[in-house]
């Protein structure tokens, strides 16, 4: 049976700007911190890093955006029944904290490898956390919720809604920084780039998008070659965020009309560009926001000479044992991407 092809109008501008106004009042206009001299700037030669922080979210990532997007589509007898989604931990967090903005419970399910940190703060969304192990199992327990008690799933990355939402990121950042000729986004499943994408590129065809993903969970890179959404049977990177094992039909439809390129980085490199945050701009970030600016001094370094640069910070809920070790890690290969 044939299926129908995802309506990317969807997104269109005036309903990106109309669902930003709606969510304005509940969630945060994040800043943006220019970075346009030191390191950052010689690497570019003379071009400049715009970050929008997003790790200033309610919750701790662009996650909120999303999350609130869906949940205020909800009709009163819904939220009665409350929500539930599966997650590594960033979306849990986030589908927690919206059921809260629309009185509604929440039953969350989370990875069993998730960063112990993420788990503590859904518990203090007010969720009832439920651990399983990574992959099938997760989103099947969410599904029991589903089933059983009548909850809605919140979709950690798929669907215009959540597009629609995260959306927001794009059309703040354009506002916000004039003059971008690039933007690069970090993908897990594709629910941030894919709105941030179709902003940006409405409002200014001509600034490029660029995505990152692991090599390890490369799942839109993959489909985007491919030409249509696949799943990959094995998921490995530090960047838990971004371990989603598939591309879904929404948002490789969206990456696939707005995205210009997807290029992939090895773990080192991701921790590289931890290391570069926390020197360069003083922030302590979790891996898949690393990942954004360690492309930016790694593979897309070329073709950004000059140029005038944003890089989304989509996240830094990270426990301080497991950023101690990562920042170990890519301690030698940020000196290396200097040395180049």
């Amino acid at each position: 049976m044939t299926q129908t092809a995802p309506n990317i109008s969807a997104l269109s501008l005036s309903a990106i700007r109309e669902t930003t106004a709606a969510l304005s009042p509940d969630v945060i206009r994040t800043p943006c911190l220019t970075l346009d001299n030191g390191l950052m700037a010689r690497m570019l030669g003379g071009g400049a890093v715009v970050l929008k922080l997003e790790c200033f979210q309610h919750t701790g990532t662009f996650k909120a955006r999303g999350a609130l997007s869906v949940a205020r589509s909800l009709d009163a007898a819904q939220r009665k029944r409350g929500i539930t989604a599966a997650s590594a931990g960033n979306h849990a967090i986030a589908a927690a904290w919206a059921a809260r903005q629309i009185g509604a419970s929440a039953k969350v399910v989370i990875q069993s490898n998730a960063n112990p940190y993420r788990v503590a703060l859904a518990r203090a969304e007010k969720a009832e956390v439920i651990m399983k192990p990574p992959g099938a199992e997760t989103f099947a327990e969410a599904e029991r919720s589903v089933a059983d008690e009548g909850r809605f799933f919140i979709h950690p990355f798929e669907g215009p809604l959540t597009s629609l939402g995260t959306a927001g990121v794009g059309l703040e950042l354009m506002e916000d920084a004039a003059g971008l000729d690039a933007v690069v986004v970090s993908i897990g499943g594709g629910g941030l780039i894919s709105g941030i994408a179709a902003a940006v590129k409405q409002l200014n065809p001509a600034c490029k998008v660029y995505g990152v993903e692991p090599e390890g969970a490369a799942s839109m890179h993959t489909s985007l070659a491919s030409g249509a959404p696949v799943h990959l049977e094995k998921v490995s990177t530090v960047a838990d965020s971004l371990g989603a094992p598939m591309a879904l039909p929404m948002g490789h439809a969206l990456c696939a009309a707005y995205v210009d390129e997807v290029v992939t980085l090895d773990d080192d490199t991701i921790c590289a560009g931890m290391v570069a945050f926390q020197q360069e701009a003083k922030l302590a970030v979790e891996p898949a926001a690393g990942a954004a600016l360690a492309a930016v001094m790694g593979p897309l370094r070329a073709r950004l000479q000059g140029k005038r640069v944003g890089v989304i910070v989509c996240g830094a809920n990270i426990d301080a044992e497991t950023y101690t070790r990562l920042m170990q890690r890519g301690m030698a290969r940020h000196a290396a991407l200097i040395a180049e």
